[in-house]
């Protein structure tokens, strides 16, 4: 008896959702071994597991020092990369089919531009230390920007087509140029707080907490839930307008429900890490070239993919090269070249 093909379907991506879930657990224990002190892989597990078991005789044999550099300093990094990694490859799923357009990021409708302005302006009036924390600002340009870009490109004609592609990237590079404008102002008339203005544009997991890992991956549960429950409407939306307004889809709403779940998933991602580039991008043409362009496998398979790549990135630069550097710039060096061979072989084909 022969095997429906959407069996194999299922069965093919449960396996890839699985080997792409082994990957990354081995490379969140292999980072957490590495760095300035070198820590055994056992000891990392055994170390875990007490932790998760409420404490134990194996938790309390282990030095108090190792136990510190990876429950309070390496895995809160480590965790907050990961799921920031899965955010922005979600946002750029959703950004994609949304826009019907293949260039399309989490930072096309200027969410980036904003959550820089905002976080420029924290850093600039010394608000960080006294009132709220940078990402907090961040955050609040982000959501500030989006709202501004929704409401420049909102036609109100009709409820199906009340935001149109064009006119969102359109209104999008528009916010992001004056954004970036006042952004450049704020670095020329910034003294001693322009080099931390710059470091924090270029992207870094230093200094993460356990808040920033809670934070992250609320915000990554939420709008993966999202993503899968409307995943099905957006692979209609992606047909066109007029074909999935013809099989039943309420494109309006299923429009304006992603783009602001996308966007809310970059918003917290450049809040805890800064600008992060190329993720987003790259990651989704990646595994197109082995999911297809079904956004039911895509999303999950993308979450966990970014989460390897970024983490890989993240665990280079702090263990592997002799000094740190951001983590955007190693990303787009990164992920420029391996854009580039993507996008010439879709064109071959």
């Amino acid at each position: 008896m022969s095997i429906p093909v959407n069996a194999i379907s299922r069965k093919g991506t449960g396996f890839l959702v699985l080997l792409f879930s082994f990957c990354l657990v081995g490379m969140i224990v292999v980072s957490a071994s590495m760095g300035y002190m070198q820590i055994g892989l056992t000891e990392i597990v055994g170390m875990v597991a007490g932790e998760l078991g409420g404490g134990g005789v194996c938790v309390e044999r282990l030095d108090a020092t190792l136990r510190t550099i990876v429950m309070e300093v390496r895995l809160p990094r480590i965790l907050t990369c990961a799921a920031v990694g899965g955010a922005l490859s979600i946002s750029g799923v959703l950004f994609q089919g949304i826009l019907l357009n293949p260039l399309a990021d989490p930072y096309t409708l200027g969410v980036s531009a904003g959550a820089a302005f905002g976080a420029c302006v924290a850093i600039l009036l010394s608000l960080g230390s006294t009132l709220v924390p940078v990402p907090l600002f961040a955050f609040a340009g982000a959501c500030s920007t989006l709202l501004f870009v929704m409401f420049l490109s909102y036609t109100g004609k009709n409820r199906t087509s009340a935001f149109s592609s064009n006119s969102l990237i359109l209104s999008g590079i528009i916010v992001a140029a004056i954004l970036s404008a006042g952004i450049s102002f704020m670095k020329y008339v910034a003294d001693e707080q322009v080099s931390v203005i710059i470091f924090w544009l270029m992207g870094s997991f230093a200094s993460k907490t356990w808040s920033d890992v809670v934070l992250t991956l609320c915000f990554l549960v939420g709008g993966l839930g999202i993503s899968l429950f409307y995943a099905r409407d957006l692979n209609l939306v992606s047909l066109g307008e007029r074909s999935a307004s013809s099989l039943g889809v309420d494109t309006g709403r299923v429009t304006l429900i992603l783009l602001v779940t996308g966007s809310l998933l970059a918003a917290v991602s450049v809040s805890v890490s800064g600008i992060i580039g190329f993720v987003g991008l790259l990651v989704p043409h990646m595994v197109r070239l082995v999911s297809g362009p079904d956004n039911r496998k895509l999303i999950p398979l993308s979450m966990l993919m970014g989460a390897i790549l970024l983490l890989g990135a993240d665990t280079i630069t702090r263990a592997v090269l002799p000094h740190e550097i951001p983590i955007g710039v190693l990303t787009a060096l990164m992920g420029g070249p391996v854009f580039c061979w993507i996008f010439k072989r879709s064109q071959r084909n």
